[in-house]
């Protein structure tokens, strides 16, 4: 299939990889054909998406219920699945101001349906590459909904396995944080083969053999995003330590079968003194 108005449909995308495993349906073939077989690699590929998503839902509650956080930055979007980030925030408190960020054009098509904020909140969407924090620190759309004086929650879901050392994956997270005040958040999941390494290596490696660059980081080396950052608990977690309800996903998954899924990432939450 030849790529259509940009998008690369004729090969396989990370966001569409990603909608595929949460049952959506903005995909092709290309997108269907890795991603099942990276769930041949690794069946519980699905589960972790879906815990990569509670985990986004409890973190944005707690850090706008508990902490009072009113302001979210979302770097690497990915395809709009509901509840969005904003609609999480926003029904803990309406007045929630949330930006989106993303390079993929995939994301861009369906940006509109991040941009239906509460009449108190508000929301923005800006086409920029984590890799150049800059174009996002000093984009328009984001100094006219962020107020940068008052604290704001960065959320990094999914995305940093995707930029390796040599491409400044840490310099990133800290220039994007010198940036934010006091009280500010960083939340962060990351695929990980410390407890379960074959599957996730394999996983990996059809990732790469698509394109797409993707890497394993151990417990240690995401802890690195955090220095200086004070960890909420349960600190530095494998996925489902973080998750406490398993409301939304399918029945009868066992518990053995979250723990596999969960196994495949680490996620956390800090704040910044």
């Amino acid at each position: 299939m030849a790529d259509d108005d940009g998008l690369g449909l004729g090969r396989a995308h990370p966001a569409r990889m990603y909608d595929y495993y949460l049952g959506g349906k903005d995909h092709y073939d290309a997108d269907r054909q890795a991603a099942e077989a990276v769930e041949q690699a690794f069946p519980a590929v699905p589960l972790v998406a879906r815990l990569n998503r509670a985990f986004m839902r409890q973190a944005v509650r707690r850090l706008a219920g508990e902490v009072g956080i009113r302001q979210f930055l979302d770097i690497g979007t990915g395809i709009p699945t509901e509840p969005n980030l904003h609609q999480v925030a926003q029904a803990v408190a309406p007045e929630c101001r949330v930006v989106y960020a993303d390079l993929d054009p995939v994301v861009l098509a369906h940006a509109q349906a991040l941009l239906t904020s509460t009449p108190e909140g508000r929301t923005a969407f800006i086409h920029a590459d984590v890799t150049e924090p800059d174009t996002i620190l000093n984009a328009p759309e984001l100094r006219e909904t962020l107020d940068l004086s008052r604290p704001v929650a960065l959320s990094l879901i999914a995305l940093l396995h995707f930029i390796p050392d040599e491409r400044g994956a840490y310099a990133i997270v800290d220039r994007l944080l010198s940036a934010l005040p006091s009280g500010s958040a960083l939340v962060i999941t990351h695929l990980t083969g410390d407890v379960t390494p074959e599957p996730i290596r394999r996983a990996v490696e059809i990732y790469r053999a698509n394109g797409i660059s993707l890497l394993m980081r151990s417990k240690a080396e995401v802890g690195r995003f955090f220095t200086g950052l004070r960890l909420l608990e349960p600190g530095i977690e494998l996925l489902h330590h973080w998750h406490p309800g398993l409301d939304d996903l399918p029945d009868g998954v066992s518990p053995a079968e979250v723990a596999e899924a969960g196994s495949g990432g680490w996620a956390a939450v800090g704040l910044k003194p």
